[in-house]
């Protein structure tokens, strides 16, 4: 059964910076969990959850982590930051089977790419991911795999209108689909988490038929 998430309007003034973004979005309510495992092979598992909120124009995340190991060794746009310590965010904003997976690791590096399923996708430019603001507890430097008990958060605002060109150009009252994850494939415990269960006999993200529902109310 597919799940259900309501994100809801948030009021920031212009200019406002990421930092203080932060710090209201821990403030809110609802909270949403990443803690599907849907494949028994990969039994390790995170504490993973976030929160999500909108303005006119940008959708606003924070992802809260808790985990045995983190590591961050991609800094390049588009690089393979599922390897490391990663939070990602998958939509489908209109009718057609087109949708954007936002792939960032612990120290905000990030991946954007489109399409209709996971072959053939092409990579956003960089140009416009640098538009997509991001603030890590862990800051920017690249380190390699650390083992211990390890707490992080990590914001993001997407410019969700301008990327997916919403015609409205206002999120309010659109409906989508989607999910969210926590990866690391080249950490000592691989793990596959989702907001949605997946019903693939094989970790896969990219089956949108398991995508859940989002509406901005």
């Amino acid at each position: 059964m597919a799940g259900k998430l309501k994100i809801e309007a948030i009021n920031f003034c212009e200019g406002i910076s990421l930092e203080k973004v932060s710090s209201a979005l821990d403030k809110l309510d609802t909270i949403h969990f990443i803690d599907s495992l849907s494949w028994k092979e990969y039994p390790y598992k995170p504490e993973v959850k976030f929160v999500a909120a909108y303005n006119e124009g940008n959708l606003f995340l924070k992802y809260y982590v808790k985990e045995k190991y983190i590591r961050a060794v991609n800094t390049a746009t588009n690089g393979n930051v599922w390897e490391d310590s990663c939070v990602e965010f998958f939509v489908a904003p209109g009718e057609d089977k087109e949708y954007f997976n936002f792939e960032v690791n612990c120290i905000g590096t990030c991946l954007v790419q489109k399409g209709e399923k996971r072959e053939n996708r092409n990579y956003l430019d960089q140009e416009v991911i640098n538009s997509i603001k991001r603030i890590s507890s862990l800051g920017e430097e690249p380190f390699d795999e650390k083992t211990g008990s390890f707490e992080w958060n990590l914001t993001m605002m997407i410019p969700l209108v301008t990327i997916c060109k919403i015609k409205n150009n206002n999120l309010k009252g659109l409906k989508m689909k989607g999910n969210f994850y926590k990866c690391g494939d080249k950490l000592s415990e691989i793990h596959f988490l989702s907001w949605n269960p997946i019903g693939t006999p094989q970790p896969d993200f990219h089956e949108s038929e398991y995508f859940g529902e989002i509406e901005f109310i």
